[in-house]
């Protein structure tokens, strides 16, 4: 995305800070069969994403198989399926310098053995789509292409790149963002007729793999009639949705791509930040405003990008990131997706090469007992919102289910209001519906509950998992 604002900087004014950045737009996902004509998501029961950053293609297979069809995900998003530079950083993936499939994750065999078994789990699979620019540089690509910048063999040549070769320096100038290099990239022209038809014949094929939608990389960088156009290419385009990150004064605004597809929205992240750290649960109340409509919304705790620049909470937050993944997958705001990345240290550092290293976030009980809350409470109402005017809040959804946070540090007492009927209910923040001894919590007749919360503490209920 050029040199970022330092508001916006990733990893200071490295490369890999700015390709952090390209994280523009994202796809969502869509059941088998043609996408609606708008191309975003159907409902269903299953709505929930987990983006599993850097995984190998076939340990993706496995965790589709183990983790994510068991514990009730709808789609699976995977990292960048090109060949790309060489070297051990993982921003090495958002250089692409060919669309052979043939990366550090895996290769053609192992992606599409990647997706039969997803699929085979119930889950459907989202593309990280690299299509704005090519490398930086020049070299030999990780499935033996021998690369030059602007020559690319058998895919793009000089003439299908923009003239503006400069690095983009005015984010409140919509030519430079759209025109000019982001840090040295490659910029391709998609106003070329030639270009969209390369990129959606990539796009094609991996639809052809199986793939059910797509994560569009540095969208904000082309114009959105382009991306449009692109996805007009295509056979049988499936759900996009574009990460558009929003700055003020910016030229470029999320809500240009609403068009395409569902659009990433990077304020929800920021605002869950600032509501957890500043003790202001309270004003999740308001979690909507100022945002994108919800029905165009996909919403996240962090991603790669953000986990590094710092303007969202991530795994290093402990309890307190449960708390924001626990709002995130209960409140009926936008679409969610679940990030598991990989411990780090180093802001350039690659994935582990084996299977230790990864936080595994997806798989965790406080995490997987709430996509099956989400599941079960479906497009319920918000109701019976209740705060403390601080670090606390609690809500229904509908008569599905019940959800309550503690974000202070030390225990909530409280007795809420419920629209759940009567009954023993399994606390799924702490334990398995099946397996659920000292977890569960009554319902009274009137609908009421009363219960302790420790700091940090999480009470989610729902229909589904009665004891």
């Amino acid at each position: 995305m050029g040199t970022p604002k330092p508001r916006r900087r990733l990893l200071g004014a490295t490369l890999a800070g700015v390709l952090a950045a390209t994280g523009l737009l994202a796809l969502a996902p869509f059941p088998s069969g043609a996408a609606p004509a708008d191309g975003r998501a159907p409902g269903g029961d299953k709505t929930v994403t987990a983006t599993l950053f850097e995984w190998k293609y076939a340990d993706v297979a496995e965790a589709c198989a183990n983790d994510l069809g068991p514990a009730g995900y709808g789609y699976v998003e995977v990292s960048p399926a090109t060949e790309h530079i060489a070297g051990d950083q993982w921003w090495t993936s958002y250089q692409p310098v060919s669309y052979k499939i043939a990366g550090r994750l895996g290769d053609r065999d192992a992606f599409a053995g990647m997706v039969d078994k997803c699929h085979q789990a119930g889950v459907k699979v989202i593309a990280d789509a690299v299509i704005n620019h090519m490398s930086s540089g020049s070299g030999t690509g990780t499935g033996g292409t021998e690369y030059q910048k602007y020559a690319y063999p058998d895919t793009f040549e000089d003439g299908d790149f923009h003239g503006c070769r400069k690095d983009i320096s005015d984010y409140g100038n919509r030519d430079d963002v759209q025109n000019c290099e982001l840090v040295g990239l490659a910029d391709l022209d998609t106003g070329s007729d030639k270009v969209r038809g390369t990129i959606a014949g990539y796009l094609d094929d991996l639809r052809s793999l199986g793939v059910d939608g797509f994560r569009i990389d540095a969208a904000k960088h082309m114009a959105a009639e382009d991306v449009a156009a692109i996805k007009g290419k295509m056979s049988d385009p499936g759900f996009w949705v574009s990460e558009v990150i929003h700055g003020e004064g910016e030229a470029v605004e999320p809500d240009e791509y609403t068009g395409v597809g569902d659009v990433d929205e990077f304020r929800y992240g920021t605002h869950l930040k600032s509501a957890l750290q500043g003790g202001d649960l309270a004003s999740l109340a308001n979690i909507a405003d100022g945002k994108l409509d919800g029905s165009k919304a996909r919403t996240f705790v962090d991603n790669w990008d953000t986990e590094r620049n710092g303007s969202t909470l991530t795994y290093k937050d402990g309890d307190t990131y449960t708390l924001a993944n626990a709002f995130l997958l209960a409140h009926p705001y936008g679409s969610p997706n679940v990030y598991s990345g990989y411990e780090w240290s180093d802001k350039d550092a690659g994935p582990p090469s084996g299977t230790d290293g990864f936080t595994r976030y997806h798989a965790q009980q406080p995490v997987t007992g709430m996509v099956g809350f989400r599941n079960q409470v479906g497009d319920a109402e918000l109701g019976d919102w209740w705060d403390n005017g601080g670090d606390a809040l609690a809500f229904s959804r509908g008569d599905q289910g019940f959800v309550a946070l503690n974000g202070g540090d030390g225990d909530l007492s409280e007795t809420w209001t419920t629209s759940l009927p009567a009954g023993t209910y399994c606390n799924v923040a702490k334990a398995a519906p099946d397996n659920c001894e000292g977890n569960t919590v009554q319902v009274n007749d009137d609908g009421t509950v009363s219960a302790t919360l420790g700091a940090k503490g999480v009470l989610a209920l729902h229909a589904g998992a009665k004891a």
